[in-house]
């Protein structure tokens, strides 16, 4: 039984990045030989076993033959005499397809190391073509090491073109789709996966609506960069800078698109997007199964958006209406999340990155002043439940009527 570290934590180790986890590869063992040595099994499809110590997964090496569409359409093989390097020819990309043995020593049959000093995503071999989910996965390393200088190799785009003409990338099944996009949403450049997966063609099929905002152009003045599509990824850009959660870069990316369905006769203009984009999120999250508080927060963004943006304008009576429409005294961290969503869209503008944003800080004081009013027991007394908020209510409106 030989035992080799590979991918990620090998690639990590060559380029100076911390090591998340560890995965091994076994070579010339039986799936009994493991469980006799005391490894616990996992994993339906091929055995996965866990150290009885460590519990870091242990595979055993195998290799794998296209038998139908999609990313369950493979036969695979693993026996004591399948090699460490049939095993590491079958991954994506030749960056994943390093070893490490137990002396240090590197086995690299596919030229990994010679990719991450050129800072190229390539994949290993014509098998790239038989899996669609590699599509998604290059687009999400593309958002991991975009910042630093990596690209995608031309023949691998070709490939990932290939792909989407074919069909194979029809195949992806939702949760699979959305795994590897809220994956690629927390990584440092989620714009660099937005603009791979439009240029080879996977958005239009997986994500349709984020798709039709390409080539949607909007008021110069308020957009500098014209086209929506381009709008969504210097958002995301921004979103970025701003917070690490992908909920809130989600909401961020999905709150303009209503404008993709915006007749041609109104551009450049986009009245009733906003809801427009509510029932399209609505779609998204169905077909996607995206989370509750993803979708709702996103739902959010598209709704009140441009209210926000007109913070520094709005009479009291309008702050609180939109308080209360976002529900904000009852879950005050969300609607913080919805103001980092806000700031993005504005930030995410030709020339507008650097912009401050003074609305966040404005509704950021509502919010503040409308939690801080309070009804004692006093106030209370002789109320019914109906008389009660509507005092409360006129309480807070007074609160932000002093408000600076």
């Amino acid at each position: 039984m030989e035992v080799y570290l590979v991918g990620g934590a090998v690639r990590d180790e060559l380029l100076g990045r911390p090591v998340r986890e560890r995965d091994w590869v076994v070579v010339g063992a039986t799936p009994q030989a493991m469980l006799d040595a005391g490894y616990r099994q996992v994993g339906r499809d091929f055995p996965v076993f866990l150290h009885p110590a460590t519990g870091e997964e242990y595979a055993l090496a195998r290799t794998e033959r296209k038998t139908g569409r999609g990313y369950h359409g493979f036969e695979l093989r693993f026996s004591p005499d399948v090699t460490l390097e049939d095993d590491l020819r079958r991954r994506d990309l030749t960056i994943n397809a390093i070893a490490r043995a137990p002396d240090g020593s590197l086995i690299d049959p596919c030229g990994g190391q010679r990719d991450l000093a050129a800072h190229t995503l390539r994949h290993v071999s014509e098998a790239f073509n038989e899996d669609p989910v590699r599509i998604l996965r290059v687009a999400r390393f593309l958002a991991r090491f975009q910042p630093l200088g990596f690209s995608v190799a031309p023949e691998t785009l070709a490939r990932m073109r290939a792909m989407v003409a074919s069909g194979e990338v029809d195949a992806l099944v939702s949760e699979r789709v959305w795994q590897e996009t809220d994956r690629a949403l927390a990584e440092p450049a989620p714009e660099a996966w937005l603009r791979l997966l439009h240029d080879c063609g996977a958005l239009a099929r997986i994500l349709p609506e984020l798709e039709a905002l390409y080539g949607v152009p909007q008021p110069e003045k308020w957009h500098p960069e014209i086209d929506t599509g381009l709008h969504m990824e210097l958002v995301l850009q921004a979103a970025a800078g701003l917070t690490p959660e992908p909920r809130v870069r989600f909401a961020a990316l999905m709150h303009d698109l209503g404008k993709g369905r915006t007749p041609r006769s109104q551009w450049p203009t986009h009245r009733g997007h906003e809801e427009r984009g509510v029932a399209l999120i609505r779609e998204v999250a169905t077909r996607l199964r995206v989370p509750t508080d993803h979708r709702e927060l996103a739902e959010l963004a598209s709704r009140w958006h441009g209210l926000a943006h007109r913070a520094l304008e709005l009479r009291p009576r309008t702050l609180l209406e939109l308080l209360e429409s976002c529900d904000a005294m009852r879950r005050p961290d969300r609607f913080r999340e919805l103001l980092v969503a806000c700031e993005s869209d504005y930030r995410g503008r030709g020339g507008w990155r650097q912009r401050s944003y003074p609305q966040a800080g404005r509704l950021e004081r509502a919010l503040t002043a409308a939690l801080a009013t309070t009804l004692d027991a006093k106030d209370r007394d002789g109320l019914a439940g109906e008389e009660i908020g509507v005092l409360l209510r006129r309480r807070r409106l007074a609160a932000l009527r002093q408000m600076k």
